[in-house]
């Protein structure tokens, strides 16, 4: 009988090699292992066997099981099967009407300012115009110029006012959503309160700033609250101004028309600066400042001891040599044998 054998890799079953090494096991067609003495070292061998429990053992397939087929498998796509981690699926955003407008909120508002500068200075245009027509006559290119740098600008900023006014009232509607969120609370204002009390004239005079204390008092952000604060004054400030231009512009005289021409110089910068007060406020409760830089927090504390330097100071090389170079007075004292010296000279 051969001492040379070749393990099954699945029954277990050992087959003593005869002529040739076989490649298949003939109870259950598992690979044979390579030919190796019976008693032959771990070293020796090119495999090592794995401990299983007994009831794990690969039965004898039945007859009626058929035998697995011996043909290289092929697939017709990409097999799927291994360790395949499929990418977790984000839930589906909800897209709002006003998105579109939000996302565009802070360059809407830069734009705004920009225009209603560009208006001021068309006004200031106009009213030079107006004081050099006293003396000399004007070209009437000049004037259509002015005429069309005046309504375009007025015009412009207009309808940018009310694109803003609408991407603000979405930027409030979420960024309330979230504050409340964050507190465990449901906004207690509903989008349509949100929308009329914005919109309307006269009325979003009030309730545009209730609704951004509302929303800063949640976020405890005294900084944003100040800002909201200067924000609300500015805000009637700006609305005051475009009253009371609208209504200079009623006067007969001349020099109360060119006056009003001034003062509507005046209330398109003062259109400019609420929108710059806008953004900083937008900006101030999402924790940035009016450049759109991430605010750092400075928490100030009061000292108990004086500052004492751990260290020495560092000296110039040219001080230190200069003071060793001096000469060093020593204290006089009178020793023993100078004393009897003059006794004797006595």
């Amino acid at each position: 009988m051969s001492t040379v054998v070749q393990p099954c890799a699945r029954c277990g079953a050992r087959w003593a090699v005869q002529t040739t090494p076989m490649h298949w096991c003939p109870r259950c067609r598992g690979v044979l292992l390579s030919p190796a003495p019976i008693d032959a070292p771990a070293e020796r061998r090119n495999y090592r066997w794995v401990a299983r429990r007994p009831d794990q053992r690969i039965r004898r397939p039945s007859s009626s099981r058929p035998r697995p087929s011996l043909e290289t498998p092929r697939y017709q796509q990409i097999p799927r099967w291994g360790l395949v981690d499929p990418p977790v699926r984000s839930a589906a955003e909800v897209r709002r009407p006003l998105d579109r407008l939000t996302n565009r909120a802070a360059a809407l508002l830069i734009a705004t300012a920009g225009v209603f500068a560009v208006a001021a200075c068309a006004e200031l245009g106009r009213y030079l115009i107006l004081l050099r027509n006293r003396t000399r006559l004007i070209p009437s290119l000049l004037l259509h110029f002015s005429d069309v740098m005046v309504w375009l600008s007025a015009l412009v900023g207009l309808v940018l006012g009310l694109v803003c006014a609408l991407a603000m009232l979405g930027w409030l509607i979420e960024a309330r959503r979230t504050a409340f969120a964050e507190a465990g609370r449901r906004d207690p204002r509903s989008v349509r309160m949100l929308a009329l009390g914005c919109l309307i004239p006269v009325v979003n005079l009030l309730w545009p700033g209730v609704f951004l204390t509302e929303l800063v008092t949640v976020r405890a952000d005294p900084r944003a609250l100040r800002a909201v604060r200067i924000w609300w004054l500015g805000w009637l400030l700006g609305a005051a101004c475009t009253v009371a231009a609208l209504l200079w512009r009623t006067a007969d005289s001349l020099q109360a028309k060119a006056d009003g021409v001034l003062f509507t110089a005046f209330t398109d910068l003062a259109a400019a600066g609420v929108a710059v007060l806008t953004l900083w406020v937008q900006r101030s409760i999402t924790g940035r400042d009016l450049f759109g830089r991430t605010r750092i927090a400075r928490r100030w504390v009061m000292a108990v001891d004086p500052v004492v330097p751990v260290i020495e100071p560092v000296q110039p090389g040219g001080a230190v040599k200069e003071q060793a170079a001096e000469p060093v007075e020593m204290p006089e004292t009178t020793t023993p044998h100078r004393e009897h010296e003059e006794v004797l000279a006595k």
